[in-house]
């Protein structure tokens, strides 16, 4: 039996991820929102490197847990209109908000 074809992922086309500055260190990464519980960073090499938090942790293994300044930043981001909410434009688009 054939294996089928994967399917495309498709979720950056509707909603990329946008760039938000940390305002503690001022590196920035991009940023997807599919709701107000879950966010996707990327981070790029010199916001790895210039991240407080992250240079100030041990990466023995090279699990970070998290910059506690950058979650601060995205979610003010948020709030302001800076990142957008996918969960909520859906909601706009089929009209529940």
């Amino acid at each position: 039996m054939a294996k089928p074809n994967p399917r495309p992922d498709v979720r950056l086309d509707d909603a990329p991820m946008e760039p938000v500055t940390c305002e503690t260190c001022q590196q920035q990464v991009e940023v997807r929102k599919s709701t107000w519980d879950q966010t996707s960073i990327q981070w790029h090499r010199d916001a790895m490197e210039g991240c407080v938090e992250r240079r100030a942790s041990n990466l023995e293994d090279g699990r970070f847990p998290g910059c506690s300044a950058l979650r601060d930043s995205v979610r003010k981001a948020a709030v302001l209109g800076q990142v957008h909410i996918v969960s909520d434009l859906l909601d706009l688009k089929d009209g529940r908000a």
